[in-house]
């Protein structure tokens, strides 16, 4: 065989090589693909509108990160019905499970057991004592400190103030209630039921068992018993409440006397700020709740541990003009901007 016969069956055999390499490099990565593909679930702590939110977040990360995402509700925020719903998920086979904990000291010792089963991160309510992989959600302290400078805003001259939460025992509920009794106070782990310059009504956190129609009567209580003092606020810490206080203001024609502060984007609320009832509301980023719960245990099921949730998920205040009063800034958000930036993320 002469020399160019040798040198053109060497560069045959090389490309042979190439072309056999390719195609299968190719067809690893397809398989690769395939095996990739994932499932997780996402299990709220009740059915309320804010996790409708969330949905299309976790949904759009599915798309994203090629995940198939189960995503629920409980009808109810029951521990025992949410925990049924969990070991359900995570019987199906998930890789992964991110819960919004209705009640850590409750639930702790089982999503130990989960744990064990499948990637847990807690989602908007933690319990850090469950080995779980993260927590995903708002800095509820800072939130709650957030709640009680609105609350030295609209009155500042001091007062009595009633606080409303579905639950105490939940930690977001714990520390956005600490959160807001220690800026009124200015001081860390304040304790009442005098705060400063403020009187707590009833010296605690009124619950209402995660009834709406229980925070109504509670705050209509807390209004009747209030009504003759010079400066009231009422401040709800979860979404419905601030909607329940105002129906209650409302009913007593009490509107403008007593000044209300909320949490969350109920619409009624969200039309309490346009109609000058509700001065503020601090809102969460539910959206992203569900979105980077969803890339983190899809990136925790292919062995990244880069996406583990590092920082909370800013919170934000909405007001009538969007200005803070002190500094003059437009650092906050109007109905219509929150709302907009909203609708932008659910393709409305």
């Amino acid at each position: 065989m002469n020399l160019s016969r040798i040198i053109q069956a060497a560069l045959t055999g090389i490309l042979s090589l190439i072309i056999s390499f390719g195609v299968i490099s190719c067809n690893s990565s397809e398989n690769k693909g395939k095996e990739e593909r994932v499932q997780v679930a996402v299990v709220t702590n009740n059915p309320e509108e804010f996790w409708s939110i969330a949905e299309v977040g976790a949904k759009k990360a599915g798309s994203d990160f090629n995940v198939d995402v189960i995503f629920r509700k409980p009808e109810k925020g029951d521990v025992a019905v949410q925990m049924d719903i969990v070991n359900t998920v995570v019987q199906t086979g998930v890789s992964g499970v991110a819960i919004s904990v209705i009640s850590p000291a409750d639930q702790t010792t089982d999503l130990k057991q989960i744990a064990k089963k499948a990637n847990l991160i807690t989602m908007d309510n933690d319990a850090p004592n469950s080995e779980r992989i993260c927590y995903v959600g708002t800095d509820n302290y800072l939130a709650g400190k957030a709640v009680g400078k609105l609350v030295k805003e609209v009155i500042p001259e001091g007062g009595d103030i009633a606080i409303f939460v579905g639950q105490i025992t939940p930690d977001n509920a714990k520390q956005r209630f600490q959160g807001v009794v220690d800026e009124l106070a200015d001081q860390k782990d304040a304790k009442g039921p005098q705060y400063g310059k403020y009187k707590l009504y009833r010296g605690e956190a009124i619950t209402d068992g995660a009834n709406p129609e229980e925070a109504q009567i509670q705050a209509g209580n807390a209004l009747e018993a209030l009504k003759d003092q010079p400066s009231i606020a009422m401040v709800g810490l979860w979404a419905y409440n601030t909607p329940a206080i105002l129906e209650a203001a409302r009913a007593k024609k009490l509107t403008g006397k007593v000044k209300i502060v909320g949490f969350d984007e109920y619409t009624q609320t969200l039309n309490g700020i346009e109609a000058g009832d509700v001065y503020a509301t601090v809102v969460q980023d539910p959206y992203n709740f569900g979105y980077k719960s969803v890339e983190i245990l899809a990136a925790e099921a292919r062995g990244d541990k880069s996406k583990r949730a590092k920082t909370a998920v800013p919170h934000r205040i909405i007001t009538k003009t969007g200005i803070d009063p002190e500094t003059k800034k437009k650092d906050r958000l109007t109905v219509k901007e929150f709302q907009d930036n909203v609708n932008k993320l659910l393709g409305k």
